[in-house]
């Protein structure tokens, strides 16, 4: 059966913000916990939850993310746009395939960084956690983005590089494939059971063809 959606999480998919987020985290750290060494490992491990949840999962201040949020936005532009990521979202929207970003992030930061970064056009609708009920692992987010595109489960594609981005697919019955090229724990996406693997960008243009009738 083909393909008519992909839905991409973000971060560690499209954008490697990690470096810009590790800045960002330590700085709102340091701002409302103090001196010390902010936790960014941990951070990561619970990667694509939004904030809030991953501050009450690690035991920190709620009062962290409004300079974590600030501060990423200052750093946006710092982002950096995966290697072959902009070529594929040409060739996928020239192949009639419908694009979204379902992401940990808020829905509005995740669109602002797109539009900096030059990459908001090439998608239908980008998601963010504030914007569902159940932010990831749960499917909502998933859910939404399928309604949104008007396309059937059968027919999308989810692409991750955590297992609450896998778990999210799952549990909206959607092809869960797991990106490896921004993965910070290989071991632990493997674990969860992808339904595919992509080690690099391009290897999505294998599983998308062009929609029929395009």
């Amino acid at each position: 059966m083909s393909r008519h959606a992909v839905v991409f999480d973000l971060d560690g998919v499209v954008v490697d913000s990690f470096a810009v987020m590790g800045e960002a985290f330590s700085l709102a750290y340091a701002e409302v916990v103090g001196p010390g060494e902010a936790p960014f490992e941990e951070y990561r491990r619970h990667q694509g939850r939004y904030f809030p949840d991953m501050m009450r999962i690690m035991g920190l201040p709620p009062e962290m993310e409004e300079p974590f949020v600030r501060e990423s936005y200052r750093l946006a532009r710092h982002v950096q746009v995966y290697d072959g990521v902009a070529d594929v979202l040409r060739t996928l929207n020239e192949r009639g395939l419908r694009l979204a970003v379902a992401t940990g992030k808020a829905g509005e930061r995740a669109r602002s960084l797109l539009d900096v970064l030059g990459l908001l056009p090439y998608f239908a609708h980008v998601i963010g956690s504030d914007e569902v009920p159940r932010p990831k692992p749960a499917p909502d987010i998933v859910h939404r983005a399928l309604e949104l595109l008007g396309v059937p489960a059968e027919r999308a594609v989810m692409i991750g590089d955590a297992p609450t981005d896998l778990a999210s697919a799952q549990g909206a019955d959607v092809t869960a494939a797991a990106a490896l090229w921004g993965c910070h724990d290989v071991t632990g996406l493997l674990a969860a059971g992808p339904d595919i693997v992509l080690r690099r960008p391009a290897d999505l243009l294998v599983l998308c063809p062009a929609v029929p009738g395009r």
